[in-house]
């Protein structure tokens, strides 16, 4: 959700700044902006619309300058127009300034500025932090105090990056619950939302926390404390991520890239250390009372999750959306809250959790980024190693927060006696084969699932339904379609249609139903009378299973025939195929699938 990008250099800088924002897209956006320094001064070109669109319209590159911000926004206070675009300048032109986050208390500093006699030109919070800063040096003194000051007088959320002719040589950023990264170059430094703004140019990187602000050379930089100006040393960080990966190799979207790269993504998982899954684990066992924590797809990954511990494990685990946890649930002293989160930045998740360890609890947390916000936060952390995912629609980081705690549910499991070693031994050895499974189905598979797509896309009203574990399949499977096909879909348990829901039930509306392998005998045979419930009534069922006699039943009136595998790894083979699905339905409909409308990558905002 929003993106700042940074570089001060020995050389123009405008071509890396454009290269920078497009590599900032998948965050979500609706306008983009930069600003440099040069002989006239701070010049800023922005308006709304795609990163490559605007650069062409604004001549982002006829601009020149060794030091420039740029920033890609997704609205939150003001319309999507060009004068909400970032950058801000301050009242004289000579500050420009780009901002994440939210400024929780920019209506009074607004109005404080205005009676002082500022003149704002937008709607936006972030506009203030310019005329902040401009006010704050009419009392003398170093552009750094100005700017230090102005960081003070912000409440809320933010990251913020600042360029004036005032310093020519330098880049002023500061961060509070919002991700602020700098990227170490030769003779050339670099700032970011994250790693993918300046990853093809260094692998270096030094990330700010809360409360801490950074100045910015050609030749280095310094970090000290907002509060009280202490100076900060922090370790720098190498980023192990292929440049490569974050590119399309070829595919026509991130989408299908990622979803294809999934053998590859689930085997990193499968190579964690052992004694690293051990370790949480115990941790895990130790607990009062276990909680899984995510908002979106990585809420439906921990209600699998919560499945998983209680088959394999035999111990509850509750599932909690982050956005309702802190007034939902009573998590206080003894327990464990595990947090799986994409990015590590997710507002919510970081709020949640920030709550939980208030209230004396124990943390723990999935994620994929190194050096987020969230890995830094929790006790104990377990990097995924999905490697970087651009497209806005998250399927191969998904799944491999599910297997990591399909991992975790085995191993508890194996430590409590609940299961033997021998089981656990065959079930290690239905996940290490997996890989194989998702490949043959993506090699072999994925023409009869564009089909399906194509014969349906026209249908824009949904019930997808599972029992089980199959529910949060389900309700993951319908995300995706309403993310990236822009259709309607509710998500459900089986069971739970014929209390209310049933009553929507005619000729228009399709039913998507997630079976389990024929093995899981009353699971599959529940889910069949679900099925008949809705064909009694006259509705139309699309079905994705494996069951060759369900396939010649005449039961369903379409569906897509799985590859046959283990039941416990079987529900992840339905979450792959339903990506899929999702991505050729959108296909079908002509829709922006990398950057669908109105989502953003990273929710960093409440």
């Amino acid at each position: 959700m929003c993106g700042i990008s940074g570089i001060i250099s020995s050389a123009d800088v405008s071509g890396k700044l454009v290269e920078s924002l497009r590599n900032l897209e998948y965050r979500g956006y609706d306008s983009c902006g930069i600003a440099l320094l040069n002989g006239a001064g701070a010049t800023v070109r922005k308006n709304i619309g795609y990163v490559a669109d605007v650069a062409e319209k604004e001549l982002f590159t006829d601009v020149k300058g060794r030091v420039g911000i740029a920033h890609t926004r997704w609205a939150t206070h003001g319309k999507v127009t060009s004068g909400n675009a970032h950058p801000h300048l301050c009242c004289g032109g000579k500050t420009a300034v780009v901002h994440n986050g939210i400024i929780t208390n920019y209506r009074k500093l607004k109005s404080d500025l205005i009676r002082k006699k500022h003149s704002f030109k937008s709607e936006t919070d972030s506009e203030v932090v310019a005329h902040l800063i401009e006010e704050n040096l009419k009392g003398g003194g170093s552009l750094e105090a100005a700017f230090i000051k102005a960081l003070r007088m912000l409440e809320g959320s933010f990251a913020v990056a600042m360029i004036s002719p005032g310093e020519p040589e330098k880049i002023f950023c500061g961060r509070n619950e919002s991700p602020l990264i700098l990227g170490l170059g030769e003779n050339e430094n670099y700032i970011g939302s994250d790693f993918n703004a300046f990853v093809e140019y260094t692998r270096n990187a030094v990330v700010l926390e809360d409360g801490e602000y950074a100045v910015v050379s050609r030749e280095g930089y310094e970090i000290r404390r907002i509060g009280d100006l202490e100076p900060i040393e922090r370790d720098i960080l190498r980023i192990e991520w292929d440049v490569e990966t974050a590119r399309k190799g070829g595919y026509p979207h991130y989408m299908l890239k990622e979803i294809h790269e999934q053998p590859s993504t689930i085997g990193q998982v499968l190579e964690i250390p052992e004694e690293h899954i051990r370790e949480m684990a115990e941790k895990m066992l130790s607990a009062r009372n276990l909680f899984l924590m995510g908002v979106g797809t990585t809420y439906y990954s921990a209600m699998m999750g919560q499945y998983y511990f209680s088959s394999i494990a035999g111990i509850p685990a509750y599932a909690l959306s982050s956005d309702e946890a802190p007034e939902s649930a009573s998590i206080g002293r003894n327990d464990l809250v595990l947090a799986v989160s994409q990015s590590g930045e997710t507002y919510d998740t970081l709020r949640a959790l920030k709550t939980a360890v208030k209230n004396g609890a124990r943390t723990a947390a999935i994620v994929n980024v190194i050096g987020s916000s969230m890995a830094r936060m929790a006790e104990s952390v377990i990097m995924q190693g999905s490697g970087p995912e651009i497209c806005v629609v998250s399927t191969k980081a998904a799944t491999s927060q599910m297997l990591t705690l399909m991992r975790l549910a085995l191993e508890v499991g194996a430590l409590n006696g609940a299961i033997k070693p021998a089981r656990k031994k065959a079930l290690i050895e239905k996940l290490n084969g997996l890989p194989s499974v998702i490949s043959d189905f993506l090699n072999e598979y994925s023409g009869f699932a564009r089909s399906l797509a194509q014969r349906h896309a026209g249908h824009d009203s949904w019930l997808y339904l599972g029992r089980g574990v199959y529910y949060p399949v389900a309700l993951e499977s319908a995300l995706k379609v309403k993310e990236v096909a822009y259709q309607h879909a509710e998500g459900m348990p089986a069971g739970f249609l014929k209390h209310g829901t049933i009553a929507l039930i005619d000729d228009k509306i399709r039913s998507m139903v997630f079976f389990p392998p024929q093995a899981e005998k009353e699971l599959f045979k529940t889910t069949v009378s679900a099925v008949e419930e809705i064909k009694a009534r006259g509705g139309k069922v699309v079905a994705f299973h494996s069951s060759k006699s369900l396939a010649n039943s005449g039961l369903l009136d379409d569906q897509l025939l799985l590859p046959k595998a283990h039941p416990f790894i079987a529900p992840i083979v339905s979450i792959v195929a339903a990506q899929l699905y999702a991505y050729f339905t959108a296909t079908a409909l002509g829709r922006n699938v990398d950057k669908p409308r109105a989502l953003a990558k990273s929710v960093t905002v409440a």
